[in-house]
């Protein structure tokens, strides 16, 4: 899967091993292995098949927004890149043509 930042600070805090370290501590391994998963996917619909990362699909004020998770309580955050976003005909989203996504935060514990 394509990956890209909503901002260049995201895109910066994970350039590189030591980045990830310094910017999610503790956390840093599994951000990592997350990023790892996404790249290889190819398309969100084989994120279903990784049952530790839960994917899964966001509701109420972040409707339109997908997450990972990286710890029980801190998700990482993304959206598909496509406009408009590929639709089934019940109107939900298809994970199947996602084949890209944009990260928008790391670490948000949104609960």
């Amino acid at each position: 899967m394509n990956i890209r930042y909503q901002t260049r600070k995201l895109q910066k805090s994970v350039e590189s091993l030591s980045a990830i370290k310094k910017h999610y501590g503790d956390r840093a391994k599994k951000v990592d292995l997350r990023l790892e998963q996404l790249s290889q996917a190819p398309d969100l619909d084989a994120m279903r098949t990784v049952p530790t990362a839960h994917c899964h699909e966001l509701k109420a004020d972040r409707l339109g927004e997908l997450a990972v998770d990286i710890s029980p309580n801190h998700r990482m955050l993304f959206m598909p890149d496509h406009n408009p976003a590929p639709l089934k005909e019940d109107g939900g989203l298809d994970w199947k043509q996602v084949t890209c996504i944009v990260i928008t935060a790391i670490g948000e514990d949104y609960h």
